[in-house]
């Protein structure tokens, strides 16, 4: 009754259904791991965002320019810094948006009391492509001020994404690259930025400044409900190819049995081969003479 699952075409199907169902598992487990990563990081951010207010220049690795590596133990720490905004080298950070309006970031270098500079995100402005570098409105108060806010690491490029121009002055960022920022910059810079929550002194009420940005979210993404589907994927094609299978063999079966049986199945005999489709070469009657 099965034997047709033998045959070279099905074997390709079985193959190619294990191949399927595979990697759906795999899909699966990586979303969970994926989900066990993200648990980590959650963890991780909340064990340090919640530690007590530090300065700068006392985490380690934060404190030493170039130092991108030991700056990576400091990210999502608290901190304050002191410094004067360096306001003609503001640029902006492109295609950021927030509640779902196009925006940009605004950068400004501080530069500290030892000359260092680090780079301080002021926060988020509406942007629909017309500005393609800090307006004057948003341009960074100038004299000595105390910025409070959260350590971050530079980022960079993955696979995909905009690229910037690597020399020149630019006025506009893809992402918050200190090391292609530091190239416009005069000075020692720092391998972190800090994501700006607080200024002192405050600005005043009629100042316009960027939209201050919230703390990173700590949600655990989507990697659950995707781990489900795969695995939901992977049942549907167990449970229902042999279904399948079993379907094709009980047709196969039904189609044998018929064409056998003969019951209703006409025979043609030899007297009906030899004349059908064949047309009689005597004419049925022959034309009567009229009498003359």
């Amino acid at each position: 009754m099965y034997r047709f699952v033998l045959r070279p075409r099905w074997i390709v199907s079985h193959l190619f259904v294990l191949a399927l169902v595979l990697t759906m598992v795999n899909l699966g487990f990586w979303q969970l791991r994926r989900l066990d990563e993200k648990r980590q990081h959650n963890d991780r951010v909340r064990g340090r965002i919640t530690q007590p207010v530090a300065a700068l220049d006392d985490l380690p690795g934060a404190s030493e320019a170039g130092a991108v590596e030991a700056a990576a133990s400091t990210e999502f720490r608290r901190v304050r810094v002191s410094g004067s905004f360096v306001g003609s080298e503001q640029v902006l950070v492109r295609s950021r948006s927030l509640d779902d309006s196009p925006g940009s970031w605004v950068l400004a270098p501080l530069r500290t009391e030892n000359g260092t500079l680090v780079i301080v995100n002021r926060g988020w402005i509406a942007n629909d492509g017309t500005f393609d570098a800090v307006p004057r409105p948003f341009s960074a108060p100038s004299g000595r001020v105390t910025v409070s806010g959260i350590v971050m690491r530079t980022q960079t490029r993955g696979r995909f994404g905009p690229i910037d121009p690597p020399g020149g002055r630019l006025t506009s960022l893809a992402r918050v690259d200190i090391g292609r920022y530091a190239r416009q910059l005069e000075g020692p810079v720092l391998p972190v930025w800090v994501q700006q929550r607080s200024i002192t002194p405050a600005p005043a009420a009629s100042t316009t400044v960027p939209r201050v940005l919230d703390p990173p979210e700590l949600d655990e993404g989507p990697h659950f409900g995707y781990a489900m589907q795969w695995f939901i994927f992977s049942t549907i094609a167990v449970v229902g190819y042999p279904l399948i299978l079993r379907r094709n063999a009980r047709e196969r079966a039904a189609d044998g049995g018929h064409t056998s049986s003969g019951g209703g199945a006409s025979r043609t005999g030899p007297a009906d081969l030899a004349t059908d489709g064949v047309e009689s070469e005597e004419p049925a009657s022959k034309p009567v003479p009229a009498d003359r």
